[in-house]
């Protein structure tokens, strides 16, 4: 690997190390004055918000060690890399945020039906106002710094303060209604209404974990990729199918099939698979890309109707069309001769 791309990626690795120790560091300073906030007001939906925050601080640890895992280069025992802990690291604090959320949803159960006295309410307003504001600063720079460093912990992390501040809001709301109208049941409504939102997010984070480790493909990703072939094909890649892509953390794993005239040269085949390997790495979705292309020669004369190589020396059949290459297709695995029979 050049001495360019390992210093681009040391470089990235430290930016992530450092995101990971401003989530954890926010997460625990928050976390203190929340529960503060709870010992002043008495308040359901501030003790929620409470414990749902202490999550934050487990799984921003989690998220750190993850991606210092994740840079570790490949070794003997793992030759795709470590980059699949970041999908343990987001399926982790979807399960700590699911549960927490049913903790919740107990505890503002009983309290809506045994309301309890409330107090310090501008305390309360005060301090989870100023949590939400700093969440939601802090949750922007990690989403934003994981999508560019393409860290799926450091964007799940930045999404869970996301949620931290939106539970901030929530009590906020709920303090200002028991405030305006005296209405104690509010403050548990809202605690209920909380727990339930909490719930279905960690679910959906479970749910994005789960189909990473069981390398669900990424629609996002594959339409990039295909676009960038689609956009550079050159006449001699008749066509590209049975395409796969597999995500391991910042790296990106691509195999395909791709066929090419069958006269060609075994250096010709191999300099066509390097061109679009290139083509791949620097036009592509912008990961680490390690790419696995089996040539397969072209087969006359069904191949010949969408063949651009109008000059072929071999062509059996005159040119039909062009089959634009979309994800649908490329991902098939069979040619394409289908598509103009």
């Amino acid at each position: 690997m050049p001495d360019s791309t390992l210093a681009q990626d040391a470089s990235a690795t430290r930016a992530k190390l450092r995101f990971g120790l401003l989530s954890l560091a926010v997460s625990a300073g928050l976390v203190a004055l929340k529960f503060w906030a709870w010992r002043l007001t008495n308040s359901q939906v501030v003790l929620s918000d409470a414990l749902e925050s202490i999550v934050n601080i487990v799984t921003s640890g989690f998220a750190l060690w993850s991606v210092w895992l994740a840079s570790l280069p490949r070794d003997q025992n793992h030759p795709y890399g470590h980059g699949k802990v970041e999908h343990l690291s987001v399926g982790l604090e979807g399960a700590l945020i699911f549960g927490a959320g049913l903790f919740i949803v107990v505890g503002a159960g009983e309290s809506l039906v045994q309301p309890h006295k409330v107090g310090r309410l501008d305390w309360g307003i005060g301090v989870l106002a100023f949590t939400a504001v700093v969440n939601l600063v802090v949750g922007w720079w990690l989403v934003r710094a994981g999508r560019r460093l393409h860290s799926m912990a450091l964007e799940g992390d930045g999404k869970h303060l996301y949620i931290d501040a939106l539970s901030s809001i929530v009590g906020v709301a709920s303090l200002f209604g028991v405030a305006l109208t005296g209405w104690l049941w509010l403050d548990s409504a809202a605690a209920l209404l909380l727990g339930v939102f909490i719930t279905w997010q960690g679910g959906r984070m479970l749910r994005r974990a789960v189909g990473g480790l069981l390398d669900e493909t990424d629609p996002d990703t594959v339409a990039e990729l295909v676009e960038t072939l689609e956009k550079h094909r050159r006449p001699r890649w008749i066509d590209v199918h049975n395409l796969r892509v597999q995500m391991y953390g910042p790296d990106l794993h691509v195999d395909a099939h791709v066929s090419l005239p069958y006269y060609l040269s075994l250096t010709e085949s191999h300099a066509e698979i390097s061109a679009i390997e290139l083509l791949v790495r620097h036009q592509g979705p912008g990961q680490q890309v390690e790419l696995f292309l089996h040539a397969d020669p072209c087969e006359p004369p069904r191949q010949c109707a969408y063949c651009q190589v109008l000059d072929c020396p071999v062509r059996q059949r005159p040119f039909l069309a062009l089959i634009p290459w979309t994800a649908d297709i490329v991902m098939r695995n069979e040619r394409h001769g289908s598509l103009v029979d």
